[in-house]
């Protein structure tokens, strides 16, 4: 029986594995992976198909191995590999015992090439990748037979175990599986399962010089750990003809099967790996953590949440049709969790000075306010009240616009959980710059209420003269446009946003933020969620990372 709600419906992987249950197919297993290649950090669409592979295991109570699929050692580091155990553990799911490599199978793989041979389904050819390229044909070229093909199972066998003892260089000869030159699809065309590359491993070393292309490692590796659904993406479901070729060649009995679903395209974005490899290598963001990027690392360090990563894997659902996704259904995910959870703090990003003349000077109080307006359980804290405050620049305008609600000359406005105040009088520098205002308080008003029932419009946050200063990042989309790789006639990169990060020196904190631990979430008040930033961020000097602003704002903005 399904844990799944019945009134949210089963995706149509949860309708296979239901059905593979009711016939008994597998002996009732489910049994799923998780296998990236370590050539990079995961992104968002890694998050949705581990969301996905675990999810399914944990609905059906099965198992889900992580397996890294490490079979080109010129681009892959254990760097990678220990940040893709870091971010799916992040993530809240885990493989136990189960961890495991391509690479652990290296032996096993080759005999199985050699099994091939055997069976008269694999040839050594000598042909260069470009020459194997061209007799291949496309779409509407038939493929031409090599004329390599025609060597005996003793030659291929001999050639095989001579590039196995490093006899040859890179390219010399490569072992392509025997299928059909004429097909149809050109993936049946005979494809490379082996090549030479004499490359040290980061796991293996220098034990070998010849390597197992993916679609040779990847369905055999399935079927070496009892894999019942290999999940991918849509780019894979031509390619199912060729896992099941091998399997079928190789395996009896109980064998793996593949099934695709749609890959996550999401706006403003990129998602391929080696396009977000270009950005780090050259240097137009700060690394791959860096909170502009999409990584799992980046939106880490930005301040979003697992749980709000695994909310926007659930609300985009699984299909078998691409489509591009709006980045507001991410952020909405992340607004929805640290709304519940995130406590509320008060931040000046662009302090304007204020001075409250009828504040006796030298007296400080503790006002008190709650940490969550909807949250008892997340108590109060106190936050130090004196003659010298400091508001936002944008809450004033000496000649205010219709509709202004906050601060203006002779203009009364309540500050959050203090007073109302008054402008009396606006100091300029020589260059007629606003640098302070001079306001009075009205004592009575303590709290935020007026005991004489008059009402104000404008609540603005506030922070105390000895705020401690603060560096702010303002983050925002990476692109300026909904699909910068589409045109494939244009870089990418040039449609890099110039505006993706603001960085602000002199933002004021409340006190109680100065020692924020790294990576603690709040929501400041009228500004948006922050995060201090896990790198940079030290106690008594805080570096707090924009995570997402209270609403969308970015269309109204592009239509500015």
């Amino acid at each position: 029986m399904t844990t799944t709600n019945e009134t949210q419906g089963l995706n149509f992987l949860q309708e296979v594995v239901e059905e593979d249950r009711r016939t008994g197919k597998h002996g009732g297993r489910v049994h799923t992976r998780f296998p990236p290649e370590p050539n990079g950090y995961l992104h968002i669409g890694h998050a949705k198909a581990i969301a996905l592979n675990f999810g399914l295991a944990q609905q059906y109570g099965g198992k889900c191995n992580l397996r890294l699929d490490d079979t080109n050692p010129l681009t892959e580091d254990t760097d990678y590999v220990e940040s893709i155990q870091r971010d799916v553990r992040w993530l809240g799911f885990d493989w136990d015992d189960r961890r495991f490599f391509a690479s652990d199978y290296f032996d096993r793989l080759y005999a199985f090439a050699e099994q091939l041979i055997s069976q008269g389904q694999a040839y050594v050819c000598s042909l260069s990748p470009e020459e194997i390229s061209q007799y291949r044909g496309n779409f509407t070229t038939p493929g031409r037979d090599s004329p390599y093909r025609t060597r005996t199972v003793e030659e291929n066998l001999d050639l095989f175990r001579r590039m196995k003892a490093g006899e040859f260089p890179d390219g010399k000869h490569t072992l392509r599986a025997k299928i059909d030159m004429t097909s149809s699809n050109p993936v049946l065309r005979d494809p490379p399962i082996y090549r030479i590359r004499h490359a040290h491993h980061h796991r293996t070393g220098d034990k070998w010089c010849i390597y197992p292309l993916y679609d040779f490692a990847h369905c055999l590796s399935d079927a070496i750990e009892g894999i019942t659904h290999s999940v991918c993406t849509l780019e894979f479901e031509n390619r199912r003809v060729l896992y099941d070729w091998i399997v079928d060649a190789l395996i009896k009995g109980d064998r793996p099967n593949q099934y695709e679903f749609a890959r996550l395209n999401l706006t403003y974005t990129v998602m391929s790996k080696r396009k977000l490899l270009q950005l780090v290598q050259e240097k137009r963001v700060s690394g791959w953590d860096d909170p502009r990027m999409l990584t799992i690392s980046g939106l880490r360090r930005r301040g979003y949440t697992p749980a709000s990563l695994r909310d926007f894997a659930k609300r985009i659902g699984v299909s078998k049709s691409d489509s591009l996704i709006d980045m507001g259904v991410l952020e909405l995910s992340i607004r929805d969790d640290l709304n519940e959870t995130a406590p509320r703090a008060m931040a000046v990003l662009r302090p304007l000075k204020v001075v409250l003349e009828n504040y006796p000077e030298g007296q400080t109080e503790e006002l008190e306010t709650a940490n969550h307006p909807k949250r008892e359980d997340m108590g109060t804290r106190k936050v130090p009240f004196m003659r010298e405050l400091y508001i936002e620049a944008d809450d004033f305008q000496e000649v205010p616009e219709k509709g202004f609600f906050r601060l203006a000359p002779g203009k009364e406005v309540r500050l959050r959980s203090a007073y109302f105040i008054k402008c009396e009088k606006v100091i300029k520098d020589a260059a007629g710059n606003i640098t302070e205002l001079r306001c009075t308080y009205d004592p009575a008003t303590r709290g935020g209420d007026s005991p004489d029932g008059r009402k104000v419009k404008g609540t603005l946050h506030w922070v105390p003269g000895n705020a401690p200063v603060a560096q702010v990042r303002l983050f925002d989309r990476l692109f300026s446009v909904e699909a910068p790789d589409k045109d494939e006639t244009r870089d990418f990169k040039e449609f890099l946003n110039p505006n993706s990060l603001e960085t602000l020196t002199d933002a004021r904190v409340e006190p109680g933020l100065a020692d924020a631990k790294p990576g603690d979430r709040f929501q400041f008040e009228r500004l948006g969620y922050f995060c201090a930033d896990a790198v940079d961020s030290k106690p008594g000097a805080p570096v707090f990372n924009r995570t997402v602003t209270l609403k969308d704002s970015w269309v109204k903005e592009q239509k500015k």
